[in-house]
């Protein structure tokens, strides 16, 4: 379940990146928002809460 969620998070990561058409006027804040849920995810799969 963590892996998938893990996976699932990544992608949404690469697709929120403001180097997609629509996504230029977003600025980093979607990128930076994903990725603290990455590192947070990554925590909790490493220290095995999840």
């Amino acid at each position: 379940m963590g892996t998938i969620l893990l996976i699932i998070l990544i992608i949404a990561l690469v697709g929120v990146l403001p180097t997609w058409p629509h996504s230029r006027s977003w600025g980093y804040g979607p990128v930076s928002i994903t990725g603290l849920l990455v590192l947070i995810l990554l925590f909790l799969l490493l220290t095995g809460r999840i």
